[in-house]
């Protein structure tokens, strides 16, 4: 069952591009697998958000992110790919640990992101990060099964727009192995189509759409984007619309209350116990 799920995973990245939601919980994998989505990715922020913590490198260890990837997998029977962030640990070594461990954990890939952890210097240098990417690669390989390593480059996200130090670094991961390649915070779509173009044929991840305004997800298709991420936002609309039922309700309006989402809208998606994988 886990290798059907993770060729299935491996067909999406070359049939076209898809949408992946970013889910927090079994209810939340169970709302997105209801609603016809053929797979689903952790997210560290909805993981942070559910354990009363601030998304932050540090904030989720690997045991939380594996522990929440596996509640994921238990609840639907859709492909699941996470969030695992710098690979919990600066050296190759913990980059394929972590792979590793989420190839055991039964995912159908993850992320590694070229962040370092330290705000000062937030952006492993060339080498080192082209040295872990090529280590997570081994680790995927050695599974002898379908798994989407993708590699990050989290310069725009940091503080540094760097187009070309980007590309380059994304070109290298390509080289070094990886399979989809992910720059979130691009800033338009000529960066997105740079981008795509410089590590074709490997599938491209982008996070909505280009900083300069959201586009929908035909144009993104027309990029050339094979894969579309939302991150936190779905666990953003979720808390944010339970922040404001609870201002509702600390107002007193009973009425308002009363006319939230009914409780049969979100059951039918649910199942009486868990899911057989």
């Amino acid at each position: 069952m886990i290798a059907e799920r993770a060729e299935r995973f491996r067909a999406l990245h070359e049939a076209g591009c898809f949408a992946l939601p970013n889910a927090w919980d079994a209810g939340s994998a169970r709302l997105m697998a209801g609603l016809g989505f053929q797979a689903i990715a952790t997210t560290s922020a909805g993981l942070a958000f559910m354990l009363g913590r601030r998304d932050m490198e540090g904030a989720i260890s690997r045991d939380d992110a594996l522990a929440n990837a596996r509640a994921l997998i238990a609840a639907t029977d859709l492909p699941v790919s996470a969030d695992l962030e710098d690979g919990f640990g600066p050296g190759p070594e913990d980059a394929a640990a972590t792979v590793t461990a989420a190839i055991e954990a039964g995912l159908s890939g993850c992320s590694i992101e070229d962040t370092t952890a330290n705000p000062a210097d937030p952006i492993h240098g060339f080498d080192a990060s082209v040295a872990r990417i090529a280590a997570a690669a081994r680790a995927a390989r050695a599974a002898n099964r379908p798994f989407i390593l993708t590699a990050r480059a989290e310069n725009f996200l940091h503080g540094r727009p760097d187009l070309d130090d980007t590309i380059r670094r994304l070109a290298a991961f390509a080289e070094a192995g990886a399979d989809c390649l992910y720059a979130p915070g691009l800033p338009d779509e000529d960066a997105i189509r740079a981008v795509v173009r410089a590590v074709v044929p490997r599938p491209v991840n982008v996070l909505i759409g280009p900083r300069a305004g959201a586009v929908p997800l035909a144009r993104l298709a027309e990029l050339g984007v094979r894969r579309v991420s939302v991150g936190g936002a779905i666990a953003r609309a979720a808390y944010g619309a339970a922040l404001e039922a609870g201002r509702t309700l600390l107002a007193g309006d009973m009425p308002a209350i009363a006319a939230l989402t009914p409780y049969d809208r979100i059951a039918q998606y649910m199942t009486s116990g868990e899911h057989q994988t």
